[in-house]
Order: C-alpha cells, then sequence, then structure tokens
C-alpha cells in the first residue's frame, strides 16, 4: 500500500497597493504614534482599495502560487480558505475565489480559526492528501481587517493590515523529499471572548438597540501577549518532538506576525535563536490567518532557503487557537 505525503509545491501572496505609514494615522494624537512602533514594531501596513474584497485578494495570491507551481486551476481539486473577515457570513469565500480561479473541479470551503487560521487549513489539506484522497489541494489565507477595526480605537487599529497568502500542496511518495512532516493544533475555548467582533452572530444579531460599535474587533491585548507568547514556544516544542526533530536543525522559524516581542518571547522560550525568526510585520503588521503564508512567501523570495531546509510555520490567535507545521523543503 503506497504512502503518501504532502509536497508544498509553491507560495503565493498578495498585499493591496495602499500603503499607510504610521504617521498617515492622523485621528490619533501625535504624541502616541511613536508608540506604535515601539510596542509593537509595525511602521506601516497596507488597506485594501474600496472596490476590493477579500476574496479578491485571496485569487490574486492563488493566481501567482499556481503560476509558480506550473499548475492550471482546472487541476485544482479542493480550495480550503482561511479567513476571519469574509466577503459575507454565507456562502464561502472560498466558493467565489474557485469561480475567479476557474478551478472547476475543485470543492472550496473556508476555515475560520483566526489568526491560526492557515495553519489549521494546512492540516486539513495535509490530511486529505496523506490519506490518498487527492492530489493537489490550494490552501488560501484571506484577510481585510481594515474593515472590521473601529479607525478611532488605538488599541487595534494600527496594528492591523490587509493581505493574503497561498499555497499550493502536491501529494508525493518520496519519504525523504519536501513534505509536511508534522502538525500540532490547539484550542481553548474558554478564552473564546478575549478576541472577538461581538456582533452580527446569532449570538449578538444587528439590529435596533444594538451599538453599533460592537460590529469592530475587539481584543485584550495583555491577556493575547501572555498566551501568544507562552502557547506559541510550547507547540513549537511540540511539534519538534511530535516530529522527533532537534530544534538546532531548523533553519527558519515563520512565525505569526502580531507583535515583535511576541516573536522575540516565543524565540527565547523555545531556544531557537532570534535570528531564525522570519519578521515583516513592520511592513504590512498584522494580517490575521494571511499572516504565516505572506510571511512565509517573503522567507523563500529573499532566498536563503535550500532544499532540505526544516521550517517552523507558528501561529496563534482567537478561539483561542494555535497551531505548528513542520515544513521540509
Amino acid at each position: 500500500m503506497a504512502i503518501y505525503f504532502s509536497r508544498l509545491a509553491a507560495c503565493g501572496s498578495y498585499l493591496p497597493v495602499r500603503s499607510v505609514k504610521n504617521s498617515e494615522l492622523i485621528q490619533f494624537p501625535a504624541a502616541a504614534i511613536p508608540l506604535i512602533a515601539e510596542k509593537t514594531g509595525v511602521r506601516e501596513r497596507r488597506f485594501a482599495a474600496p472596490s476590493e474584497v477579500t476574496s479578491d485578494l485571496g485569487v490574486r495570491a492563488a493566481e501567482l502560487c499556481l503560476s509558480r507551481a506550473g499548475v492550471p486551476a482546472e487541476e485544482v481539486e479542493g480550495i480550503i480558505l482561511a479567513t476571519s473577515s469574509p466577503d459575507r457570513s454565507m456562502p464561502a469565500t472560498a466558493t467565489r475565489v474557485q469561480h475567479l480561479l476557474g478551478a472547476r473541479r475543485a470543492f472550496a470551503f473556508d476555515v475560520n480559526a483566526v489568526c491560526s487560521g492557515a495553519v489549521f487549513a494546512l492540516h486539513l489539506a495535509d490530511g486529505l492528501i496523506r490519506a490518498g484522497l487527492n492530489d493537489k489541494i490550494l490552501v488560501v489565507a484571506a484577510e481585510i481587517y481594515s474593515r472590521i477595526l473601529n479607525p478611532k480605537d488605538f488599541s487595534t487599529y494600527p496594528y492591523f493590515g490587509d493581505g493574503a497568502g497561498a499555497v499550493l500542496l502536491t501529494r508525493s511518495t518520496e519519504v525523504e523529499g519536501p513534505q509536511i512532516m508534522a502538525t500540532v493544533l490547539g484550542s481553548d475555548g474558554a478564552g473564546a471572548d478575549l478576541i472577538q467582533v461581538p456582533a452580527g452572530g446569532s449570538m449578538l444579531p444587528f439590529g435596533e438597540g444594538v451599538n453599533p460599535l460592537l460590529r469592530y474587533f475587539t481584543m485584550n491585548g495583555r491577556a493575547v501577549f501572555e498566551f501568544a507568547a507562552r502557547k506559541g514556544a510550547e507547540v513549537i516544542q511540540q511539534t519538534l518532538q511530535a516530529a522527533k526533530i532537534d530544534k538546532e536543525r531548523i533553519s527558519h522559524v515563520v512565525v505569526h506576525q502580531a507583535n515583535i516581542n511576541i516573536v522575540n518571547r516565543i524565540a527565547d522560550n523555545s531556544g531557537i535563536p532570534r535570528s531564525k525568526f522570519f519578521v515583516n510585520l513592520d511592513q504590512f503588521g498584522n494580517t490575521a490567518a494571511a499572516s504565516v503564508l505572506i510571511a512565509l512567501d517573503g522567507l523563500l523570495a529573499k532566498g536563503e532557503t535550500r532544499a532540505g531546509s526544516l521550517v517552523l510555520i507558528v501561529a496563534f490567535g482567537g478561539g483561542l487557537s494555535w497551531g505548528c507545521s513542520l515544513v521540509r523543503l
């Protein structure tokens, strides 16, 4: 009986054209602007154009990914899209991506694990390929957080951006070849209220008497910081144990680009040098589920990886949720 593995065939990303620097956030006091970079490392972010929706960003990233892989959309068998800022509450944003790509053979559905969504989607795709059910699955993560943030809320608005990333996974039988080697996921619903958009669902539908500010994203920053720093390091250790790999063999770590201080804390707690952690949050801010796929594409574009490099992809976010995948390139 054949043993299958999922191989990362190609990556792609898309960042909207409009770049917004910290100095442009004039709705906030001038004295507060330097704190954005000092406390989080974010110096600018991309915001989608008024005509762009989440699926548009996803399509652009997916098109680049498929072009790099040399795989026509007609050969894609599945599209799993991670987002917490979908086009609409229904149908799945992935279905519009499927249509615009022309991937007529592909099933398509969304995953919402907030900022951990891309790792959750990768694990689902990996499982389908390992089970022998599919040959080619496209994982897309796309977000437009600029539409769900309160422009006057200094605790959230300056730190997020819009963007999309994509990865094509294909079936392989090479035991020692490129593959997703291990993934560990976790959730803790006791922290579900720490990161949320309060209104708009069945718990609090929009309607008369509902505070319009409840349509915006909210976050308990201090609690989330401590959770992310702790769980990020823990899930790295668990993933290395599952793969029976020593941390010294890791070439690069692509971690959710939430806050430079969280990234550094995870590095220190995991015992992996900070120099191995890829960082682009200074340019793009926190792009939620899209963050790790945009960062992975950025890492590969630098040309510092090689065949056989071991890369950890680490994410954490609302739910609470967390996940880590170990990938051999």
